[in-house]
């Protein structure tokens, strides 16, 4: 009796074969609720740029450390798909002029405040406990900002921050 001579392997083929095997077993692993959950993203790390502290009549509130998001880039990414923050930390970030601003959550996790800030470092809109994931816009109500500030969300009702406090900051980069 004859044997039948094999193929010749095609390592292409090997590989697609390869990949449709492992797809179709990691489907079969699902939960039956025949959705899939979002992939897990690395947590990005806070990268420490400067400080910035919070001031009434003058006198210092409270002083975080702050990533500076001052490029076109840094400004659209914000702190999207980022599940925390180090305790008294937050985002500044710096627009070439003041004009009204709008931000949104969608593609963040956490629940933000958002504090606007006027060209003069005082603060003229704060919006509280953002929603998560939300396509909704979070506006400086009309008013003109130069400057906005997000920290996780209770941060102003913990250290008492209000509209007419001021801030100052360090770059030290």
């Amino acid at each position: 009796m004859n044997k039948p001579t094999p193929e010749p392997r095609n390592p292409a083929r090997l590989l697609l074969c390869s990949l449709a095997f492992l797809l179709f077993g990691l489907a079969a692993c699902g939960d039956g609720s025949g959705s899939s959950p979002a992939p897990a993203t690395p947590d990005i790390p806070f990268r420490k740029d400067g400080t910035l502290t919070f001031l009434r009549d003058g006198e210092p509130v409270v002083t975080i450390d702050i990533e500076i998001a001052d490029t076109d880039s840094a400004r659209t990414r914000g702190l999207m798909q980022r599940t925390g923050l180090p305790e008294r930390s937050g985002m500044l970030f710096i627009f070439p002029q003041a004009e009204p601003q709008s931000f949104w959550m969608a593609n963040t996790p956490l629940s933000l405040d958002i504090l606007f800030v006027g060209p003069d470092s005082q603060i003229v809109s704060i919006s509280k406990y953002t929603t998560p994931l939300s396509p909704e816009n979070i506006t400086s109500e009309g008013l003109p900002a130069r400057f906005v500030i997000e920290v996780e969300a209770g941060f102003v009702d913990t250290y008492g921050i209000v509209e007419t406090d001021r801030v100052r900051w360090e770059d030290l980069r």
